[in-house]
């Protein structure tokens, strides 16, 4: 591959000014972790995905799909070849007949639930503090409070690997927790239609407060982390077996187990990536021989 001319190939795409060479990942994700892409690409639209992703496959180059950075470890070394950064122009909310609405991948969960209570629809609020994309919360399955997105959605917009478009409804997209075939075949999700339920704005936008008060009282946002680390072992909760393990607290370099939610590891400045991954190691390593449980992280480790 000739670097110059592919680079020259996504310009062409998407814009110069929307092609980033050598771009530093802390800076788009919450871990504020990951040396650079070497190409950071910023999508407007479906078809310039589409292109991207061709151009991708035809020169055999690595290509990955960043939202908002949120559940991403990216490595210190960086990334080769291109990702996909889709939260900063391929954002777009839309209200439709019938209770639904149709978000863009790269529209935040924040802003879905935004739009969906102005529109005077609820069913989405569970996700308002969720700081990742409608993307992210597709391929994740993503829950809080007693809700998933599962619950709500109805059609996912995919690119398949062979580069064909598909429209999957709810019930070929095999959601399950944190996982779902989106994930598991590395599709490309490009939007997504949820289905919600008519109700009085005064009454969502409480329920959102509530919400907001509970994260903020038990969880680090003050900190950057990736949101929780660890998915939620059958029959257990991550954060108390790390808690009684002893481990809340615990740092290796500037990663630390929260102080405030032991489910949490957070960046106190200028933590690695390495360091993370050592933190995450012990920590298993430690409820396993504490409680017999084998944590599994929840945060993707980017390599």
């Amino acid at each position: 591959m000739d670097a110059q001319k592919f680079e020259k190939s996504l310009q062409d795409i998407v814009g110069q000014t929307n092609v980033m060479p050598d771009e530093p990942l802390a800076g788009h994700t919450t871990f504020r972790i990951g040396g650079p892409a070497q190409w950071l690409v910023m999508p407007h639209g479906e078809s310039e995905v589409v292109a991207v992703a061709a151009a991708c496959r035809a020169a055999d180059v690595p290509l990955r799909v960043l939202g908002a950075g949120s559940n991403v470890l990216a490595p210190d070394e960086g990334l080769s070849g291109v990702t996909l950064l889709m939260a900063q122009n391929y954002a777009g909310v839309e209200v439709l007949p019938g209770g639904m609405v149709r978000a863009q991948a790269g529209a935040t969960n924040e802003a879905v639930a935004a739009w969906a209570r102005d529109a005077g629809l609820a069913g989405y609020e569970f996700a308002s503090g969720i700081p990742g994309t409608i993307g992210g919360a597709a391929i994740m399955n993503a829950g809080a409070y007693e809700g998933q997105f599962s619950d709500v959605a109805v059609e996912v917009r995919c690119l398949m690997p062979d580069g064909a478009l598909a429209d999957l409804p709810a019930s070929e997209a095999a959601w399950g927790y944190r996982t779902s075939r989106m994930m598991r075949e590395g599709l490309i999700v490009l939007a997504a239609t949820l289905l919600l339920r008519p109700d009085s704005r005064e009454a969502i936008t409480a329920r959102m407060d509530d919400l907001r008060e509970r994260r903020e009282e038990k969880q680090p946002l003050e900190m950057a982390s990736a949101g929780s680390t660890f998915k939620r072992p059958e029959g257990y909760f991550a954060g108390k077996l790390i808690q009684e393990a002893g481990l809340q607290g615990t740092s290796v370099g500037g990663a630390q187990v929260s102080t405030k939610h032991a489910g949490f590891v957070v960046n106190t400045g200028g933590a690695t990536a390495a360091d993370v991954l050592a933190l995450i190691a012990l920590v298993q390593e430690r409820v396993m021989e504490d409680a017999g449980v084998q944590l599994e992280p929840e945060v993707r480790l980017w390599q």
